[in-house]
């Protein structure tokens, strides 16, 4: 009998240590794979850095790392009040009101702290790797986020996609040193505290949604998603009926704190409290304080008076918010939707009304190709997750199924915008195939004996012995089961399974392919291949810029369209007219319009802004389709919309309305100072010994049409090995009847065979 007495506590403290060792187990195995992701998704960036080399890519990183350097040189104060005379010529540029800080301060940062360590790395390496180590952290909160609504294992799965998904990838790359390389992970980080203020109702959680929110605030303009798809979470919230005090504490503190600390940020300043993109917020705090006043009135007022209270208070209080936001909108205290706002629910509206934003190509509406290129098996495993969701709804649950259906809009209207439908699309298949895999390799938990026997060691309990006893009889069915199937359903399960662990073998083989091809190469270093593989570097950027830098006074003006203004800043260190910041559709516009228009007429234009120096991209010679001829028709159109009586569309099209570069092209484009610049003397020269005539356009596969004339107020001043950047010097007026200088470099050196050669953008 003593040792019947001392066989339970045993067996307790066999079960807790079995417990014990079971969770850290998994702890350790949680951290293994989040830490594996991590590596995954930092080395999968690292193909531009290996095969080129450790460079900032495209435009807009240009300007970062300019900014983040001058930062780290002359620090934050001087940083917030740095006025930039080299952009934006004779306007100039306040840097640190119309930046969002939050990219540089984390890089001057992570560099502080390494100086401090007594470890020199470069604020350039730092720049290039920022959004490969982000991708971990973002990894990190997709999984805390996905554990919350749904459990570990959805969120570990969720972790592994978008640590390697191509949708997140091509915002991330080593050296893409851009605003959502780190917002991403603001994103998610927020909406995970959210979610645990939610279900907590603590002010603490609610306190840091609201500081997280705050760094998102100061990284990327993206943040007025969150203020809108939060507000909306709320309001669903409130029409289901599941107000609750959490919900009150959760969005109070949150709204409250979150509007104080994003007002710190300059370029922000009073927007939260004077745009309408923010109104949603303001009014569902209002409804949220209505609402819990109503539920205080419910418990101390009868039936009657309160139906009659909330009656006539709602729709009074309604009325009254409503006139309200209109009256302060007409008298300008509130500032209507902007243009960019309109261009998410009217795919036509931007192209009619602000061109400029249909300029960029990653402005366009979405490609059905594009979804599954950026996202391949998730697509079809997403809406899975979607209903699981949605079958066992809660309060989280509510934002995330709001989060995919607005995210989804979004990214169908723009196709930047894939980057907020990503991570979403992650979770959701994590909880997919996270219910698939539980579902089929799911073990049966029945007590069971080779014999077939029920036995218990405690035959006093009656209770237990009836639960064995039906357990047997469960397990003889089961056995006769598949004793008559033949073992069809554990063959099943492995078929299953798997396809599973193929499919996801495939989508990894996937990622890896897209980002290597893809999304991994800089813009400003092309590559292209030969016919038995031999890789060529193209180099004409680099080379064209650093030929500005040595070559022209420091205090020289260049001309150029705004692509390539930040660029031209960051590289050469020259002073530009206008650049990727926009914020001026005028000057732009004027810029449009010298490129638009003939010789002489340009040359005024050039004159009052005291141009020295004009930079045009040009492809036709290697087949590069991104050159300024083909950026042409955004350039009229813009001008057109400042100057429309001397700019028009139609004049550079053909009566049949083509846009033509050949003999049959219009007048006005063959004879605009833009088409001038690009084809200058490219009509003598010949491509290569076969049948192509000299002029040939590689790009629009056409003989130029004006190939035999001279520049009478500009001289060639240099053009790339390849052609592909031309670069003029506008002459003074007493230099008119003065022979031009030949240009450095005017003939390409046909090393290689371009026809063979296939150029990667």
């Amino acid at each position: 009998m003593k040792m019947v007495g001392n066989a339970r506590p045993n067996q307790s403290r066999q079960k807790s240590y079995s417990m014990n060792n079971k969770a850290g187990l998994s702890s350790l195995l949680i951290f293994t794979i989040l830490l594996l992701a991590w590596i995954s998704g930092f080395s999968s960036r690292l193909f531009a850095v290996i095969r080129f080399e450790s460079i900032i890519h495209e435009f807009d990183p240009w300007f970062n790392y300019r900014a983040t350097a001058y930062m780290v040189q002359h620090g934050f104060y001087n940083f917030l009040n740095w006025f930039d005379e080299r952009a934006w010529y004779p306007l100039g540029r306040i840097v640190g009101g119309t930046v969002y800080p939050g990219l540089m301060i984390t890089s001057g940062s992570i560099h502080y702290i390494l100086h401090s360590l007594n470890i020199p790395v470069h604020i350039r390496d730092i720049c290039v790797f920022l959004a490969p180590i982000f991708s971990g952290l973002t990894a990190i909160s997709t999984y805390l986020l996905t554990k919350e609504l749904w459990s570990s294992g959805a969120g570990l799965f969720a972790a592994c996609f978008i640590a390697i998904v191509p949708g997140y990838i091509s915002r991330s790359v080593a050296g893409s040193y851009d605003n959502e390389g780190i917002a991403i992970f603001a994103l998610q980080f927020t909406y995970y505290l959210w979610v645990k203020s939610v279900k907590t109702g603590s002010i603490f959680w609610a306190t840091m949604t609201a500081l997280s929110y705050f760094y998102m605030v100061s990284a990327w303009g993206g943040y007025v998603f969150i203020i809108n798809l939060i507000p909306l979470h709320v309001f669903v919230l409130l029409l289901m009926g599941r107000y609750s005090p959490r919900l009150f504490t959760s969005y109070t503190t949150f709204y409250i704190l979150g509007l104080l600390f994003s007002m710190q940020i300059p370029f922000v300043g009073f927007q939260p409290i004077r745009t309408s993109e923010h109104m949603a917020a303001s009014g569902v705090f209002a409804l949220l304080i209505a609402v819990g006043i109503l539920k205080y009135l419910q418990s101390i007022l009868s039936k009657s008076e309160f139906k009659y209270l909330f009656t006539v208070g709602l729709l009074s209080a309604a009325g009254v918010v409503f006139l309200t936001v209109v009256a302060l909108t007409y008298a300008g205290v509130i500032a209507p939707w902007s243009g960019r706002f309109y261009s998410l629910w009217d795919t036509g509206y931007a192209k009619i009304h602000i061109p400029i934003i249909a300029s960029v190509s990653e402005h366009q509406p979405t490609t059905w190709f594009s979804f599954f290129f950026d996202l391949h098996i998730l697509v079809t495993t997403f809406p899975a997750g979607l209903w699981y969701v949605i079958k066992n709804i809660n309060d989280e649950r509510v934002f995330v199924v709001l989060y995919a259906i607005s995210a989804v809009y979004f990214a169908g209207v723009m196709v930047r915008l894939m980057l907020t439908l990503t991570p979403v699309v992650c979770m959701l298949s994590g909880v997919a195939f996270s219910v698939l895999l539980e579902l089929f390799l799911k073990d049966e938990d029945l007590p069971s004996n080779e014999d077939g026997s029920d036995k218990e060691e405690d035959t006093s309990n009656s209770n237990n012995r009836n639960l064995y006893d039906k357990a047997g009889k469960l397990r003889k069915m089961k056995h006769e089961q598949q004793k008559e199937g033949d073992g069809l359903g554990m063959n099943l399960r492995s078929v299953v399974v798997i396809a599973i662990l193929m499919l996801l073998m495939m989508f990894a083989v996937h990622c890896t392919w897209v980002t290597s091809n893809a999304y991994s190469s800089p813009s400003v270093v092309l590559a292209s291949y030969g016919p038995d593989g031999t890789r060529y570097i193209l180099d004409d950027f680099r080379e064209a810029y650093y030929w500005l830098s040595h070559n022209t006074a420091d205090d020289a003006r260049v001309m150029s369209w705004w692509d390539y203004g930040y660029q031209i800043a960051g590289m050469a260190n020259r002073t530009t007219l206008v650049d990727n910041n926009t914020w001026n559709n005028s000057h732009i516009a004027l810029v449009g319009k010298a490129m638009s228009s003939n010789e002489s007429a340009a040359y005024t234009i050039m004159t009052s802004l005291d141009v020295d120096y004009v930079l045009v991209i040009f492809g036709g010679v290697i087949g590069y389709s991104g050159d300024d001829i083909n950026k042409f028709l955004w350039m009229v159109r813009i001008a057109e919309g400042e100057h429309p009586k001397d700019i028009r569309e139609v004049d550079y099209f053909t009566e049949h309305g083509e846009f033509r570069v050949d003999s049959k092209g219009a007048p006005t484009l063959l004879n605009s100072l833009m088409y001038k610049l690009s084809y200058y003397r490219f009509g003598e020269l010949k491509l290569d010994q076969g049948s192509s005539p000299p002029g040939y356009d590689r790009t629009r596969s056409s003989v130029i049409g004006n190939k035999n004339f001279d520049l009478t107020y500009l001289e060639e001043a240099y053009t790339t090995e390849h052609w592909l950047v031309r670069i003029y010097r506008v002459k003074k007026p007493h230099e008119f009847n003065r022979p031009s200088i030949p240009p450095t470099k005017r003939t390409v050196k046909l090393s290689h065979n371009f026809i063979s050669k296939k150029v990667k953008f």
